[in-house]
């Protein structure tokens, strides 16, 4: 939680202190103690529409007891205050697309969103898939997002992310089964390459790791969009195989973006095209899936 930015003045022998920036949060805190709102089900399963004082008292215990950090300014004019507070707004960073959704919906698409990007973010990080620094704009949860609506739609492109935030706000049971499906695929993935693994081939770059889990995905459940592709088969006993065709593949799309061999064929030099750049449009994003899946049903 940002910290609550406060004013301080002695006056008439009494300190009286005023909220620069941070209103909404105390309100909120102070309401709920209150008694004014009870918990969502998206957010607490267990807890889900109890108040405050309903709540067990060691879950009360520690929400009381959250320490909520306060900057202090000293003996600040009202002008002042004023100055403080308009800075504040013109120096903030922007927002980004993942941020703004973070702030605009609270339902079950976003708070199985978030679980998958906690569980998985260290994976991401180690196999290169995404950075410190992009997680710490909520690049976790926007990839968790994608993979959720790639389980629930089929191939999307990634401009679709916020229809399936507005349209599964209030739908617990798909966004909980696309959840547990995407704790299966990303075990499986996590099978065939082990974080350090993954970051030596093509498939920690996001948008292929994207296409990669879609891949299994589809072997695994199916996915719609792609029904005219055969599933392969696989399971604990085929990662090995699976893992060697794959590592061809990133090894052959090195060597010929490198200059030193020529694509196999046409199929390959369209996933080469399809994969230079991150692309996240649905077509694109087709030719990927597409082109890994045949790879995978060859060695059936």
């Amino acid at each position: 939680m940002p910290k609550v930015l406060m004013t301080q003045n002695l006056t008439e022998g009494r300190n009286v202190r005023t909220v620069v920036d941070g209103q909404q949060r105390l309100r909120t805190i102070l309401g709920f103690i209150n008694g004014d709102f009870k918990l969502s089900r998206a957010h607490n399963i267990e807890l889900a529409n109890l108040t405050f004082d309903q709540l067990p008292v060691e879950v009360r215990g520690d929400f009381l007891k959250y320490e909520i950090g306060v900057d202090l300014l000293f003996d600040l004019s009202f002008e002042e205050i004023l100055d403080v507070f308009a800075r504040l707004n013109t120096y903030s960073v922007k927002l980004n697309a993942q941020e703004l959704l973070n702030a605009q919906y609270l339902g079950y698409f976003k708070q199985a969103a978030y679980r998958i990007g906690y569980r998985f973010v260290r994976y991401w990080i180690e196999s290169g898939v995404l950075t410190e620094k992009e997680v710490t704009r909520m690049a976790e949860a926007e990839l968790a997002s994608d993979l959720l609506v790639a389980l629930i739609g089929g191939l999307q492109s990634k401009k679709a992310i916020p229809t399936y935030y507005k349209r599964y706000d209030d739908d617990e049971e798909t966004t909980a089964a696309a959840e547990e499906r995407c704790y299966q695929v990303m075990s499986f993935i996590g099978e065939i390459y082990p974080a350090d693994a993954l970051k030596q081939t093509n498939f920690s770059r996001i948008h292929v790791f994207h296409s990669l889990f879609c891949t299994v995905a589809h072997a695994l459940f199916g996915l719609e969009d792609l029904e005219q592709i055969d599933r392969p088969q696989i399971s604990a006993e085929t990662v090995g195989t699976m893992r060697n065709r794959l590592d061809e593949v990133s090894a052959q799309y090195d060597a010929v973006t490198e200059g030193i061999a020529a694509p196999q064929n046409n199929d390959f030099l369209e996933f080469i095209e399809a994969s230079r750049r991150a692309t996240t449009d649905l077509a694109t994003r087709k030719k990927r899936t597409k082109f890994l899946t045949e790879q995978l049903l060859e060695i059936q």
